[in-house]
């Protein structure tokens, strides 16, 4: 469960002590893979609550769904289609979703540990 966080709490320190502007052409490609990347962090937090955590599936995964959800941001660009909102809605559903798993077994752990 620590890896997910680290990675997290180093990216926020890195982006606020070394910011950068991102080009308005590139917003959409850097919010998918930004959203897929978040994805892959809470799926990661899950995985670690339920025991099954493996980081050779969360690193491939994180960077796996960035790169896959920009370039189809990018394909559905240069086609005149705005594939990258499907990104977003599939993207923004697992990221709830995961985080409602992971309330859950927080709340677990906590009803179990003052019993």
């Amino acid at each position: 469960m620590i890896l997910p966080l680290i990675g997290l709490a180093l990216g926020i320190l890195l982006g606020l002590f070394f910011p950068f502007n991102v080009p308005v052409v590139y917003s959409a490609y850097l919010s998918v893979a930004i959203l897929a990347a978040l994805d892959s962090v809470f799926g990661g937090i899950r995985a670690s609550l339920e025991n099954s955590f493996e980081s050779d599936i969360f690193i491939t995964g994180f960077f796996g769904n960035a790169i896959l959800a920009a370039s189809l941001a990018y394909m559905g660009d240069r086609l005149g289609v705005p594939i990258y909102l499907a990104a977003v809605v599939v993207f923004g559903t697992r990221l709830f979703q995961n985080f409602a798993v992971i309330r859950r077994h927080l709340f677990n752990i906590r009803r179990e540990s003052t019993k």
